[in-house]
């Protein structure tokens, strides 16, 4: 008999770099749940929303300035479209959704749907059709119907699909928490009342919940007002009578956290900050991981699939990573470089150094990251490039279109360049995506990471460049408080000094010129260990084999047999 699925569900998950369905860290980390459970054979099905304009394609001028336009693509050169159709209420109107399907193909041959659900269709009105038109776009009206499509849409979809045997619903963040209702209304034992608290109990054992955002203005929440004009009166009724909603808002943190029978923040740190940011809530912690088959460079694979076969299979065989020796490690990692500068002359006509130490540093551009931070005393930064032969930086990532003060970080990095070339050489790549993060997580010398602790939920960019050889250089902060250990994954910036921005640029600084620089340019041996027990002690943890290994024995064990439940409501109806 076949197991009850777990349906994995996202506002955005990242299935290859082509198709655009995805902003950054939170759809590559769905992304790579989804491709760890055909690794394994999991039963498992991933649904989001289908973005026909992406989420924006960028473009920066001479000056730094960003500018965004439709990343637009055509589904049907990557994705299968589906018969079954939907139909919502969404705003007092029938909204059709369609539905695409991504197959993600495992290890050993294994298949895990991703389902797209699609508006774009002709019985739709002009708004209908484009709520799966664009990724975190519009207002907050535009928000909530994009995520109550996405909420009632799972459980329509699923069935209609011939997925009866849903045990588990997970939902990747609050964006999908309205799949509550739609399972309420299944669940209701009462066929002409509102649900009952003994009906949420029944979903309760149905959902799990994945919370990433450890700041609170990262939680979606919407006035009842806008909630009225969005979703069914019924919807409303149950909200208010199952106590769902609070004071006036529909906070979507809230209505998972009280509708889930397990929840789970993405670190162990993140964690302790969730747990104080909802008291009385019950949050534990699985530390995140990265997909090792995805996310390891060509001259990686080549080396483990030598020295360590079975690897893709095993993640944990990367802990004998300690065995390789280090010219094996020195000539796959000059390879992955090569091929990242090669790269960067193709598409920028920038020409940078296989022998100059290159730093990376790509991720959203938004404030509390503080992306530019190495920039902050560019006299002292040049002054050491001159000790050492030159330094590399090379940056990426997109700022959010009205992310002003990111905008202006970006500014900030490309308005740096001119004055530091020669000591400091900058290359600010655009449309940072899954195929440059894989680059350059694989083709530089260290991984930069600098966000204001504690606002790092997790982060996994580290995470892939460990799967490298790439050490971090990062402040104590989201998963790097579990995997440092210093001078043997990387280095280490403590989270008090990482709370001000003038002692971490002198962190860094310090790093750099007395411990860093000196390993890589003058002890090459003692580098190259580093890089090998960034693979050894990081990449052979915090991968996505060893995370859903965990979701399996903490979140979906015991799940219910949707099956079961329903001959339970028959005999109590």
């Amino acid at each position: 008999m076949t197991e009850p699925l777990v349906a994995y569900v996202s506002m955005e998950i990242a299935v290859a770099s082509g198709v655009a369905t995805y902003s950054g860290g939170l759809g590559v980390l769905a992304g790579d749940v989804v491709r760890a459970a055909a690794d394994a054979g999991y039963p498992m099905a991933g649904v989001t929303l289908l973005y026909r304009d992406g989420y924006f394609r960028q473009h920066l001028d001479a000056s730094g300035d960003q500018h965004e336009e439709p990343q637009t693509w055509r589904p049907d050169s990557a994705l299968e479209q589906l018969a079954p159709v939907v139909t919502l209420r969404i705003a007092g109107r029938p909204v059709t959704a369609g539905v695409w399907r991504y197959p993600v193909v495992g290890a050993d041959g294994h298949v895990i749907p991703v389902y797209f659900l699609d508006t774009d269709r002709p019985e739709n009105d002009e708004a209908a059709r484009g709520l799966t038109r664009a990724l975190y776009g519009g207002d907050a009206r535009y928000r909530l119907e994009q995520e109550a499509l996405l909420g009632l849409g799972t459980v329509a979809v699923l069935h209609a699909l011939g997925h009866e045997r849903v045990g588990t619903y997970h939902m990747n963040e609050g964006h999908s928490a309205l799949l509550v209702l739609a399972l309420l209304e299944e669940a209701r034992t009462n066929a002409h009342g509102v649900p009952t608290l003994d009906d949420l109990a029944r979903v309760r054992e149905r959902c799990v919940f994945t919370t990433h955002t450890p700041v609170p203005a990262g939680h979606d929440c919407f006035g009842l007002d806008l909630v009225h004009e969005v979703l069914d009166a019924d919807h409303v009724a149950t909200l208010r009578a199952l106590d769902l909603a609070d004071d006036g808002v529909l906070n979507m943190t809230h209505l998972a956290l009280r509708a889930s029978r397990f929840t789970n923040a993405v670190a162990m740190k993140h964690g302790e900050v969730s747990r104080a940011m909802f008291p009385g809530a019950s949050i534990s912690a699985i530390t995140n991981g990265v997909h090792a088959g995805t996310w390891t460079s060509q001259p990686f694979q080549d080396l483990f699939d030598r020295r360590l076969p079975g690897w893709r299979r095993d993640n944990w065989q990367l802990r004998q990573a300690i065995g390789i020796p280090l010219a094996e490690i020195g000539e796959a990692h000059a390879a992955a470089k090569h091929a990242l500068i090669d790269r960067i002359a193709h598409t920028t006509g920038k020409l940078l150094d296989p022998n100059r130490f290159t730093i990376g540093i790509a991720r959203r551009a938004t404030a509390y990251k503080r992306n530019d931070l190495i920039l902050r005393d560019t006299e002292r930064l040049a002054a050491i490039a001159r000790i050492f032969g030159g330094i590399q930086i090379v940056f990426g990532g997109k700022a959010h279109p009205r992310d002003w003060d990111g905008k202006a970080m970006i500014q900030h990095i490309v308005g740096s360049a001119d004055a530091l070339a020669g000591n400091v050489d900058i290359v600010y790549v655009e449309n940072y995506d899954m195929s440059w993060g894989a680059s350059l997580t694989s083709g530089t010398d260290i991984w930069l990471n600098t966000p204001r602790p504690p606002n790092e939920a997790s982060g996994t960019s580290g995470m892939k460049a460990a799967l490298n050889g790439v050490p971090s250089l990062s402040v104590m902060d989201g998963w790097w408080i579990e995997g440092a250990l210093d001078g043997t994954t990387g280095w280490s910036i403590d989270a008090q000094t990482g709370t001000n921005d003038e002692r971490t640029a002198d962190a860094i600084y310090t790093l750099l010129q007395h411990t860093i620089l000196p390993s890589y340019t003058h002890n090459r041996d003692n580098y190259l260990t580093t890089m090998r027990g960034a693979i050894a002690f990081n990449a052979s943890h915090f991968n996505a084999q060893r995370m859903l290994a965990e979701y399996a024995i903490e979140a979906y064990t015991n799940q219910p047999d949707p099956k079961a439940i329903s001959e339970e409501r028959r005999l109590a109806g």
